[in-house]
């Protein structure tokens, strides 16, 4: 039996309700096709996509060279699980690792499993290496962070509508506020059995929130200090988003575990990748941690590619300048608004805090009514819209699209 034939929007929405569990509140667009930092909808309207699936999409939808790289590997091998080697895993691995500037990269599927993996590899070092007493290591974690939503993930998230009625919770995580050194500092004299900081370095979830400059690299001391592995969840902030390959390069800081997903597969295939230095990295030993499709010849052939483009056509420059306009263009909108209050971000990961209430329903308004006016953007948090462009985007549109927020906006204004 072939699939539907999906012929309007609403028979789209409709199939979703009755067939699909709702866990999700997108918006009423449904999509069809994507090109660069274009999307039409079912019917044919044209939008910018502002969104670029949770930074996933930074190269651009359907990019050229990672749509060949995936065709040509398609045709040849596609998996083999892990119990056998294959001729595209280690090319990558050496790519990757060389990349990034580590010895050794362990690679997955999804952004959740990459994070699950640096607590695994982190705890496992804590026991073998730091000589933490086994079942007693913790690791700090940010207030108001977002890694993911498996069961140990949602374990140390303050967001009730991910872990509300989803316990017993997994222990071994100790909460501070972002951005808070002194915090840090305290939890970690306290503490002996510390493996590791887990932080995003910009918290984007939460609704951009950006570090007090100099926090990531006073952190990464306090971790060297206490010998605590500093731990970095790059998930949507890294591969060129925000004006560097990396937001922790901003502060010239190094991880000792790096977690990767979304962009580092342009959005084409599912692709994760934990990495760490030998020191790290080798407490994982053959059958201690795995996935089937980790590591497969077509993910690896289309990250390869995903990462060549970040490189080729030098995202990270143009996220960095194109990220500067943005913000500049806002600053002179804020002076006179009445709806927005601030403007906050880096490269092209931004965010605009609307004046009202996190259970109102402006920010959604505000996003339903710049899909009619032709760009597709979501709220997180209430009052907060995040606008991610694909980082292939240029003045011009960028430009264009900044005319249609704020003649948006200016629809809002009271």
């Amino acid at each position: 039996m072939p699939l539907t034939e999906i012929n309007s929007s609403q028979q789209a929405i409709e199939l979703e309700d009755k067939h699909g569990a709702h866990n999700y509140h997108p918006l009423p667009a449904v999509l069809s096709r994507g090109e660069g930092v274009h999307v039409w909808d079912v019917e044919g309207k044209k939008y910018y996509d502002f969104l670029s699936a949770y930074s996933a999409v930074n190269q651009g939808h359907c990019h050229p060279k990672i749509v060949e790289a995936l065709n040509k590997q398609a045709a040849t091998l596609t998996l083999t699980s892990r119990a056998f080697h294959n001729d595209v895993l280690g090319p990558f691995e050496k790519y990757a690792t060389e990349y990034f500037g580590f010895d050794k990269l362990l690679p997955m599927n999804t952004g959740a499993e990459a994070v699950e993996t640096a607590i695994k590899v982190a705890r496992k070092w804590a026991y073998e290496t730091k000589g933490v007493k086994e079942t007693e290591a913790e690791i700090i974690v940010c207030e108001n962070n977002f890694h993911g939503r498996t069961t140990t993930i949602i374990s140390f998230s303050n967001d009730e509508e991910a872990r509300k009625n989803f316990g017993p919770y997994t222990p071994g995580f100790q909460k501070i506020p972002y951005d808070d050194i002194d915090a840090l500092e305290k939890a970690l004299n306290k503490n002996e059995n510390i493996a590791g900081f887990l932080v995003e370095p910009i918290q984007g979830e939460a609704g951009v929130y950006v570090p007090s400059e100099g926090f990531l690299k006073r952190a990464k001391e306090l971790c060297e200090k206490h010998n605590v592995l500093f731990i970095a969840d790059e998930v949507q902030t890294g591969i060129a988003r925000t004006g560097q390959l990396l937001a922790v390069d901003h502060e010239d800081v190094k991880p000792d575990i790096l977690i990767l997903g979304k962009a580092i597969s342009g959005g084409v295939y599912p692709v994760s990748a934990v990495l760490a230095n030998n020191n790290v990295m080798d407490v994982i030993k053959p059958g201690q941690h795995g996935s089937t499709f980790g590591g497969n010849p077509l993910a690896c052939a289309v990250a390869h590619a995903a990462l060549e483009v970040i490189k080729d056509e030098k995202l990270a420059e143009n996220a960095e300048k194109l990220g500067g306009l943005f913000r500049r263009l806002f600053d002179d909108y804020i002076r006179t608004s009445n709806i927005v209050e601030l403007v906050r971000g880096k490269g092209l990961l931004n965010a605009i805090v609307i004046n009202d209430s996190p259970d109102s329903s402006t920010a959604w308004d505000i996003c339903v009514a710049l899909k009619k006016n032709g760009l597709l953007a979501k709220p997180t948090h209430g009052n907060i819209i995040r606008f991610a462009p694909p980082l292939v985007m240029n003045e011009e549109q960028l430009r264009d699209c900044v005319d249609i927020i704020t003649k948006t906006l200016n629809e809002f204004e009271k």
